[in-house]
């Protein structure tokens, strides 16, 4: 059975196609990468079928990440229903995300999978310098180690 995985943040060209490049990466590499299904999505519209802002694009392939293929779209009550973990990247999406799901998925904040990290939300690097795609890179990797962990504990049949 396929573990479904969604990141979620405010217009899904930063943070989230992030998260989602890093975990698709951690997956290929612990082998799982046909047993998650992973994606992203935004709770605000405006981006919709845009690609990932630019500087998100060049931070990942300076990990040797390609995130340039993702295209933005909105979160819906249907992705709820779909995926097996929410996880969302600050607060706001947290509330925003939890009362669209109202207890039909595991809605997360992210960074939970991390509990050894100092932050509990991943920074928004959107009206920043560069450098916050950076710190965001290095937040969403320690956090998908956790994930990987959980996911291998919750759905154990194929798992590792």
């Amino acid at each position: 059975m396929t573990t479904r995985v969604l990141f979620v943040c405010m217009g899904n060209i930063c943070r989230s196609p992030i998260a989602q490049g890093v975990f698709e990466n951690v997956l290929r590499r612990e082998g799982l990468e046909d047993e998650v299904e992973v994606d992203s999505a935004g709770t605000g519209g405006w981006h919709v079928g845009s690609p990932p802002d630019g500087r998100a694009v060049e931070s990942a392939a300076r990990r040797g990440l390609d995130i340039g293929g993702q295209r933005a779209r909105k979160f819906s009550t249907e992705d709820c229903r779909r995926f097996d973990y929410v996880l969302t990247m600050d607060e706001e999406n947290y509330r925003h995300v939890s009362a669209m799901c109202s207890g039909s998925a595991v809605v997360r904040p992210f960074l939970d999978f991390d509990p050894e990290g100092p932050e509990r939300e991943v920074p928004d690097p959107y009206f920043g310098e560069a450098d916050g795609f950076e710190r965001v890179i290095d937040l969403v990797e320690a956090a998908s180690e956790g994930l990987v962990e959980d996911i291998r504990k919750r759905h154990p049949n194929g798992h590792g």
